[in-house]
């Protein structure tokens, strides 16, 4: 009896230490992948930083009549934008273009405690003003905000997106949490310079459903 007792115990101390060694190589390899994402956000960042000003209008408006000439951009009344700043793709002439077609525009507000998004139309650019982390935002007092998300299309940002539709992200996690809730149809949108083969995600990652950069259009059937 006092053997089987030993061998219980021997048994359940090996247990507990495989255990406590696969937890410690799953910490082990999120803390790498947080390196690996914090390592590719530096290279994109590198690279948007070291396009020429010229060339980078010239892709900006390779992207707008892409993106303009989707038949879900065409059948959307709700378009959902990021308000861009000087190293991401172009919105400004993207809302403007929306605007002469008719369309709503919705731009972000971002909560830091929660870091959760909140939309709201705009009717022009005098309704953003400065906000969370120095980005151009709607004003809440003077814009409406968005209450349905099943419908409409989304231009999402990112460093990079993949072949498979995947994206790198800011690190935050705002629009993987707005993504979750959003019915819609997501594009993303890149400069093909910062088209990844394969971007790591885990599996609360969503793809987008359309990519357009300035050099192709890829839609994926993922729904």
């Amino acid at each position: 009896m006092e053997n089987y007792i030993k061998k219980i115990y021997n048994n359940n101390n090996l247990k507990n230490c495989e255990r406590s060694k696969a937890e410690g190589n799953v910490k082990k390899m999120k803390g790498n992948m947080k390196l690996y994402k914090i390592k590719l956000r530096e290279k994109y960042r590198k690279i948007r930083e070291n396009l020429k000003p010229y060339y980078q209008k010239i892709m900006d408006e390779k992207i707008l009549r892409k993106l303009t000439s989707l038949r879900k951009y065409k059948n959307s009344n709700i378009i959902f934008t990021y308000i861009s700043k000087n190293i991401e793709v172009d919105t400004y002439g993207i809302i403007k273009k929306c605007w002469k077609d008719g369309k709503k525009v919705a731009a972000p507000t971002c909560d830091k405690e929660t870091r959760t998004m909140k939309f709201y139309f705009i009717n022009s650019f005098e309704d953003l003003q400065k906000g969370t982390f120095g980005l151009m935002e709607p004003n809440e007092e003077k814009c409406e905000e968005v209450r349905d998300f099943s419908q409409g299309l989304c231009i999402v940002p990112g460093f990079s997106f993949d072949f498979n539709a995947y994206r790198l992200g800011y690190g935050y996690g705002y629009y993987d949490r707005f993504l979750q809730h959003f019915s819609g149809t997501t594009v993303g949108i890149c400069y093909s310079n910062c088209i990844a083969q394969n971007l790591p995600h885990g599996r609360y990652d969503k793809p987008v459903d359309i990519v357009v950069t300035n050099s192709y259009i890829k839609e994926f059937n993922y729904r």
